[in-house]
This record gives C-alpha cells, structure tokens and sequence, in this order.
C-alpha cells in the first residue's frame, strides 16, 4: 500500500468468494460493506468506539457511491478513508476503493454520518469534545469545520 496525504488512513483487505457474484466479479452492494469494513478499522484506529459513544451513537445518513471499474474475486484492494467535514453532530467520510497491485481507483463514496441519541428514535446530538478532538487530531488543518 503506498501513501497517499489526502488519507491518512487505509488497509488492504482481500475479495472473497461470498463477496462476487457468479462470473467472480464484486457485487456493487458489497462496496458499501467494504467502505464500513474501512470505517471501522479507521475508527479503532483513533480510539473511536465502532458503534459511537455513549449518547452519540452512529447513523448512516447518506451514502453515494461511483463505481469506476470492477473488483474481482481474489483481488486485494486498499480501501483508503478519511473523514473529510465535521459539524455539530455530523461527519462525513470520504472513501477510496483501489486495486493494492496497481492502485487504480475502482470506486470512491462519500457517507454523512448522523450522532443520535438512541438507536429507537434518538434525536440528533452534538459530536462529543472527545471525539472532535480525536478526529481534528488526526485529520489536521485540512479537516473542514462546518
């Protein structure tokens, strides 16, 4: 995986079988569970609860995806993430899908990530200091503060 300074953040993870449909080719749903796979790690990385703190739990607000070139079984593909905007109780990351051989790009997304109260009608809540501090820290000056 070669470095990239607009992420600071990426890992490589493999194509499985489950992951393709019949010709071996990735399934476009999956590039969704592949950007979270990416999410994820980032988040354990910084030291993120995965599901969001106590009281600021995480909801997918908005996802939208451009597919540029296929994943096929097999392939390992860096899946680069940074989050790109944060507000006062969003965020949103920006992803990057390459082939970890060649580095082309196959597909990119951008995800508004909306904190909440509860998972049962909680309402939005304001991102906690902790976590703007964890984010702005490893982001830098680049990091968009609406």
């Amino acid at each position: 995986m070669t470095a990239d300074p607009a992420f600071r953040f990426a890992i490589d993870t493999s194509v499985e079988i489950a992951d393709t449909d019949l010709g071996g080719v990735v399934y476009f749903g999956t590039y969704a569970r592949l950007f979270d796979r990416g999410l994820l790690a980032y988040r354990r990385h910084l030291g993120i609860p995965v599901l969001g703190p106590a009281a600021h739990l995480f909801v997918v607000r908005r996802l939208t995806v451009d597919y540029l070139r296929s994943a096929r079984f097999d392939d390992t593909l860096t899946i680069r993430v940074r989050t790109a905007a944060l507000g006062r109780s969003s965020h949103t990351m920006v992803y990057r899908l390459e082939d970890a051989a060649t580095g082309t790009v196959l597909a990119t997304a951008e995800q508004t990530i909306v904190g909440v109260s509860s998972y049962d009608g909680g309402r939005p809540t304001r991102v906690p200091e902790d976590l703007a501090a964890r984010i702005i820290g490893f982001e830098g000056p680049e990091l968009d503060r609406r």
